[in-house]
């Protein structure tokens, strides 16, 4: 076996160190890219399903204009969208 002195330890020692930072530095940026991947997909996640509830109450509001008249009323009706209140007017005024 061979044995190393001081100065080739200390330079393997060296470049262990260096390399290491170097490989710290690599995953430090690809945790980030990943990182912000998944939170750009979360918040699009968020999007489509808010999107999707307004959907459901902008079909839920059709339906119930589409009562009304039936019924015969001719009267504007009010529904949400997004939290705010949108009124749609009759098409029999």
């Amino acid at each position: 076996m061979v044995g190393l002195d001081f100065s080739t330890a200390r330079d393997v020692a060296l470049a262990i160190v260096v390399g290491a930072v170097v490989l710290a530095v690599v995953a430090a940026l690809l945790i980030k890219v990943i990182v912000s991947k998944l939170i750009v997909v979360a918040l699009l996640v968020v999007v489509a399903a808010a999107a999707w509830q307004q959907r459901d109450a902008v079909l839920d509001c059709a339906d119930s204009i589409r009562h009304t008249l039936s019924e015969g009323a001719a009267d504007d009706t009010t529904c949400t969208f997004f939290g705010r209140d949108v009124t749609v007017a009759s098409p029999l005024d």
